[in-house]
């Protein structure tokens, strides 16, 4: 095997593990204004729980 078939024997299991790597969360280009909602939404939630709860 010649050093030019085994970089491209290996390049080709790398992309395979870098496209198996993902982790399935969101996509860069999609816009992320429900994201942030959410997760505000979630704050506060978990502060006026903890301050009616009496934790701080």
């Amino acid at each position: 095997m010649t050093a030019t078939a085994a970089l491209t024997t290996v390049s080709g299991a790398l992309d395979r593990v870098r496209d198996r790597a993902r982790t399935g969360g969101p996509k860069d280009d999609e816009p992320q204004l429900l994201e942030h909602l959410l997760g505000w939404t979630l704050v506060v939630l978990l502060a006026m729980f903890v301050s009616h709860a009496g934790l701080l």
